[in-house]
């Protein structure tokens, strides 16, 4: 998963410095080589696009899986759940209050 956001942050990094070199590589030009540049923005956009989807549909799947394991594990194992939830929560309390002594 790590591989996927690295290449997504790469991929949007690259649209983002593509789109700052079309705006300054089109200050000067008009016609086919604006459209060019556009055209190549297009497809790059588009791509990154297509990545992005994918990571948030494989990080929607990865949590959908830590789900049914946690919701499995607190149905086969429900004292043991709420000891530790308990346990949790005692400590949250205890660093919440501030009274450390």
């Amino acid at each position: 998963m790590a591989t996927s956001n690295e290449k997504l942050v790469k991929d949007i990094k690259t649209v983002v410095a593509d789109a700052e070199t079309m705006l300054r590589e089109t200050a000067g030009k008009t016609g086919k080589e604006v459209a060019e540049l556009h055209a190549s923005m297009t497809d790059r956009l588009a791509a990154a696009k297509h990545r992005l989807i994918e990571v948030e549909e494989a990080m929607v799947e990865k949590t959908k899986q830590a789900a049914k394991a946690t919701d499995e594990y607190v149905h086969d194992n429900p004292w043991q759940s709420a000891i530790i939830a308990g346990g949790v929560g005692l400590v949250i309390g205890y660093l919440a209050s501030g009274r450390r002594h």
